[in-house]
C-alpha cells in the first residue's frame, strides 16, 4: 500500500515503516559519530524502549557503549491492511541494526505494568545477561492497571487549585486561540500519580532486586520534564507535576532498597521535545514552537538523541554530574537558561495567528511531529507501494 499520514487532532493514527527505519538509523549514525566513551553500561534494561527518550537511551547504550539491551514496550503489530504503531517499526529498525552490528538485543512486547511482563524480563535476564547494570524507566501511558488489585488508574492533564485559561496553538486549525482547563479534583490528582508517578518504577526495581539480577553499583534513571513559568500551570505545577514529584519519592525509596548493592537511582530533568505525549498537552505545541525558534537560533537545541547521548556522557557516567537542588540529573539547563526563557516568553505573549511562522518555528514542530510516525523523513519515497507488515524479534 501507499502510506500517507492520517492525522486526527493531536495524534497520527498510522506510521510508515521505511520512514521509521530511516529516522532510527539517523539517530544511530549520530551516536556512532560521537567519541567513544570508556565508561558506560554493559547490560541494560529499557522499560519503555520503543519511542522518544527510551528509544534514544537504547540506541545510546547499544551504539555508544556496545551494551546488550533488553527492551520492554507495548506496541501494536501490523496487519496486511493496517500499519503497526510507530514504536513497532522503530523497534524493528533498531533490532535489525543491532543484529547487523552483532550486539545482543531482545524485545518484550506487553504491559510493562503487569507482574507477568516483569517475570518474563527477569527470566530473559537470567538466561542471557546474568546481571543488569543500568535500568532506564521511560514509560508514558494514559492508564495503568494495578498488578495486585486489578484497579485501573487514569491520568489527567489538569491544573491544581483553580481552572486555567491560557494561550494555545491549535494545531488542527493552525491558529492561536486560548484553552481553558478545569482544576482537577483529589481523585484525578491521585489517579495521575498512580499512573505516571514512581510506583511502577519501584515495583520493577523491587522485582529485579528480589530476583538477584541487579549488578553491584547498578544505576537506574527515570525521566521527567520540569519546565518553567510558562508551562507550570498545566504541567509542572499541575497533575502531571504531582506525578513527576512522586518520581523523586520513588528514587529515594529505591536508593534505600538497593543500598546493599550500592545502587543509585536518580530522576533526570530533560528538555521539552516533540513526543506523542507532549503533543497531547495543551500549551506545549506553542511553547515548543517558540522554544525551537530561540534555541535553534542559538545553536543549543537538542532532540531526544542529542540529550540522551549527553546524559550518559555528562551525568550518568560523568565524573562530575550536574545535579539540581532535588538531586536530579540536570540535563535541561540549556532550555531553562534565563535568557532563553525570556525570549520564549516574549514570543509567547506577542505571537498571533498571522505571525506564527514569523515568530515561532511551528514548521519545525510539525515536521518533528510527523517524524515520530515515520513521515517527512528525508530520502524516503512516500509514493512507493510498501508492505506494512514488518516483523521484529520479540519474545512476547
Amino acid at each position: 500500500m501507499v502510506i500517507k499520514p492520517k492525522i486526527r487532532g493531536f495524534i497520527c493514527t498510522n506510521a510508515h515503516p521505511a520512514g521509521c527505519e530511516t529516522h532510527v538509523n539517523e539517530q544511530i549514525a549520530y551516536v556512532k559519530a560521537l567519541e567513544t566513551s570508556e565508561s558506560g553500561p554493559k547490560n541494560v534494561l529499557v522499560i519503555g524502549a520503543s519511542t522518544g527518550y527510551g528509544l534514544a537511551s537504547r540506541i545510546t547504550a547499544t551504539f555508544g557503549h556496545n551494551a546488550s539491551t533488553l527492551g520492554v514496550f507495548f506496541e501494536k503489530p501490523p496487519t496486511i491492511k493496517k500499519t503497526a504503531s510507530a514504536g513497532w517499526y522503530n523497534t524493528a529498525a533498531f533490532q535489525k541494526a543491532a543484529d547487523e552490528a552483532g550486539i545482543y538485543s531482545k524485545n518484550i512486547n506487553g504491559d510493562a505494568f503487569s507482574h507477568a511482563i516483569k517475570a518474563q524480563a527477569i527470566e530473559t535476564i537470567k538466561a542471557d545477561l546474568g546481571k543488569i547494570d543500568l535500568v532506564i524507566y521511560s514509560l508514558a501511558s494514559p492508564r495503568r492497571t494495578d498488578p495486585d488489585t486489578g484497579e485501573v488508574y487514569s491520568s489527567t492533564l489538569k491544573p491544581i487549585g483553580e481552572s486555567v485559561t491560557t494561550k494555545n496553538l491549535n494545531t488542527s486549525k493552525r491558529i492561536i486561540d486560548s484553552v481553558s482547563v478545569e482544576a482537577a479534583n483529589e481523585a484525578e490528582i491521585q489517579g495521575t500519580i498512580d499512573v505516571m508517578g514512581g510506583a511502577d518504577w519501584e515495583l520493577w526495581m523491587k522485582a529485579l532486586a528480589n530476583a538477584d539480577v541487579l549488578a553491584d553499583g547498578v544505576k537506574t534513571v527515570a525521566y521527567t520534564y520540569i519546565g518553567k513559568e510558562l508551562t507550570w500551570p498545566i504541567y509542572g505545577k499541575a497533575t502531571i507535576g504531582k506525578a513527576k514529584e512522586d518520581l523523586d519519592r520513588a528514587a529515594t525509596a529505591i536508593n534505600l532498597a538497593t543500598a546493599d548493592i550500592n545502587g543509585q537511582a536518580r530522576v533526570t530533568s530533560l528538555n521539552a521535545v516533540v513526543t506523542q505525549a507532549s503533543s497531547a498537552i495543551p500549551i506545549m505545541p506553542l511553547y515548543i514552537s517558540a522554544m525551537f525558534k530561540v534555541m535553534k537560533a542559538e545553536g543549543t537545541y537538542e532532540g531526544c538523541i542529542e540529550q540522551i547521548a549527553n546524559l550518559f556522557k555528562e551525568n550518568i557516567y560523568g565524573a562530575t554530574p550536574r545535579l539540581d537542588e532535588q538531586g536530579r540529573f540536570r540535563q535541561n539547563y540549556k532550555e531553562l537558561d534565563d535568557s532563553i526563557q525570556q525570549r520564549v516568553s516574549d514570543i509567547w505573549h506577542s505571537v498571533e495567528t498571522d505571525t506564527i511562522d514569523e515568530l515561532t518555528d511551528y514548521v519545525g514542530y510539525h515536521n518533528e511531529f510527523l517524524k515520530l510516525f515515520g513521515f517527512g523523513v528525508d530520502n524516503v519515497d512516500y509514493d512507493a507501494d510498501i508492505s506494512p507488515v514488518v516483523d521484529i524479534n520479540h519474545l512476547g
